[in-house]
């Protein structure tokens, strides 16, 4: 391709909008463009880069077994309330009304489409397991769209979903699935992990996302500085020392003064005790219903396994006028004398003795408080936010560590939640009917290619890996008036293409200095620069990702690029 001939547009500013590193370099390479809030067009050279990423999953996708299918963007809204979902899911689903008043939605996900296909088509053990996937634009209406490719309004997606008889077929494929996430990831020149995590929306009680590691990342990553275990921070769980403490007396509870002191903080402080000697009760509305929920003082609440414990749909910390008709005080909550709302305490709590709880009175805590006999609490349970450098879960010599992760893929087991409730069924070989059992994969491919770049950048531009680089050479004559230098620029840029290399000849007649920070910012892998060193039978080659500079004769300059190329890929 001719570079005067690119439909592209680079620009120098930033996008005002733009608050992270991919949506400005996409936007001033001009691979996207702006259409209205959370949607985007891909231009030339940002949707090469697409239909690479595409095109290696669909390649490690078909070697595991699985068939691509295409399902239809707009969905009947009987489906989702077949499944429960059309009111579950909420705002976030794009709706609408066709001419004759009936509800419909654009996809932001398609377990039901897919379920309703399977359960028409498949009735015998025999046909199962099947593994079907998709590559297709989803739509989801998100209350506040950023980062461009990031968190928008439309994106494409690729979705996949198995369905077998039992556990273990689910198993094998889930682990099948697994390792090719890890070879597609791979190919696209990511660094990643695999981190435990909570399904949400989907449902399933087995989970896994991919996350491309960034410092820009929305999510925070914990794992062991020991063995392979991470998870979201949503997930992760941690092995902290809680001392038995039965062999202490329970002391007499007082209710004293504590004027003014409302945050932990300030309690243990004026009472001269640690935060640990604390108990935090916070009131949360959990679908309509209050709950007190306890946990030690220097701790805080989970609110992902808060949802998850309660089995709820929608948690949220109660405001300070649900509070006071609750005939609570705020700062000096306590669950002792409470009988209006249930409650619900953290593991940590279980260990607590004579400890500090508010008084639910103003300017008053209770100290030598004891559950069982202040207060009853029957179970509890891992509702905690794990702390950096507790003990692994797994291994007994690790520490948890963080980093940012962009969630670029994820992996699930469903069970029977989508085949139970929209019947979907097989014939056993003793002939009885049984509902399948599902599990489903998916990957943001859109976001794969934003979060390519947040983890490949310097100060000039993009840095793609060569797998997903949208060329691989550009070839830039110093001088365009040069008839010698152009004369081997072209033969280099006929000979690249005959090899079928993939290669931008930049013919602009421009300075040589703003076609190479063009060059930077776009990212080509490789920069070929024609210039005085051809009357030496030479050209310079630089790799976007190194500093140094190569001369190398233009007899073997063929050879040298295809031979790199091939590496990398």
């Amino acid at each position: 391709m001719k570079f005067s001939k690119l439909f592209l547009k680079t620009l120098k500013e930033n996008p005002k909008d733009a608050e992270v590193i991919s949506h400005k370099l996409l936007t001033r390479a001009g691979m996207i463009k702006r259409l209205s809030s959370g949607v985007y067009s891909y231009l030339p050279l940002g949707y090469r880069v697409l239909k690479k990423i595409q095109n290696i999953v669909r390649e490690e996708l078909e070697k595991a077994g699985a068939q691509e299918v295409h399902m239809p963007v707009l969905q009947p809204a009987e489906l989702w309330m077949e499944s429960g979902r059309w009111e579950k899911m909420g705002a976030e689903m794009m709706r609408l009304k066709d001419r004759h008043d009936k509800d419909y939605l654009l996809g932001p996900t398609h377990e039901e489409v897919i379920t309703d296909i399977v359960r028409k088509e498949i009735n015998s053990y025999k046909d199962l397991p099947v593994n079907l996937y998709q590559i297709q634009t989803k739509f989801r209406d998100e209350r506040r769209p950023r980062f461009a490719l990031m968190r928008g309004r439309e994106f494409l997606m690729k979705d996949g979903y198995s369905f077998h008889t039992n556990e273990a077929s689910l198993e094998e494929e889930y682990q099948k699935m697994h390792k090719a996430y890890n070879r597609i990831f791979t190919r696209c020149g990511l660094i990643f992990r695999a981190v435990e995590a909570d399904s949400g929306n989907i449902g399933g009680d087995i989970t896994h996302e991919i996350m491309v590691l960034a410092e820009s990342g929305e999510d925070e990553v914990i794992y062991c500085d020991s063995c392979d275990y991470a998870a979201n921070i949503e997930k992760a769980e941690s092995n902290i020392s809680m001392e038995n403490s039965t062999d202490i007396d329970e002391l007499e509870m007082k209710l004293v003064d504590t004027p003014n002191k409302q945050t932990i903080a300030e309690v243990s402080e004026f009472l001269k005790k640690q935060e640990s000697d604390t108990l935090k009760a916070l009131i949360y509305k959990v679908d309509e219903e209050f709950y007190m929920v306890l946990i030690r003082g220097d701790y805080d609440i989970n609110e992902i396994k808060l949802k998850n414990r309660l089995n709820a749909t929608e948690v949220e910390q109660a405001t300070d006028e649900d509070i006071e008709k609750l005939g609570l005080k705020k700062g000096y909550i306590g669950p002792v004398g409470i009988t209006n709302i249930k409650i619900i305490a953290d593991k940590t709590v279980k260990s607590l003795k004579n400890y500090i709880s508010g008084g639910n009175v103003k300017d008053k805590h209770y100290i030598n408080v004891n559950h069982n006999r202040d207060y009853k609490l029957d179970e509890f349970f891992d509702i905690r936010k794990v702390k950096l450098g507790e003990g692994c879960p797994r291994c007994e010599s690790g520490k948890l560590n963080s980093a940012r992760g962009i969630e670029v893929g994820q992996i699930f087991k469903l069970g029977r939640k989508y085949t139970e409730a929209l019947n979907c069924t097989y014939l056993n070989e003793e002939g009885k009917t049984n509902h399948m059992i599902m599990g489903c994969y998916g990957i943001g491919v859109s976001r794969t290619m934003a979060a390519a770049i947040e983890q490949n950048n310097d100060e000039n531009g993009i840095i793609w890996p060569m797998s997903i680089a949208p060329y691989h050479v550009i070839i830039i004559p110093a001088n365009v008036k040069d008839d010698e230098q152009m004369r081997v620029a072209n033969t280099i840029y006929d000979k690249m293409k005959k090899e079928n290399i993939e290669v931008v000849l930049d013919d602009r007649d421009e300075r040589p200095g703003f076609k190479f920070k063009d060059a930077d910012l776009i990212g080509f892998p490789i920069k070929i620069v024609v210039g005085k060193g051809v009357t030496a039978g030479k050209v310079e080659l630089k790799f976007r990702s190194e500093d140094d500079k190569i001369e190398i004769e233009i007899e073997n300059i063929i050879k040298y690029t295809k031979d790199r190329i091939a590496e990398k890929l």
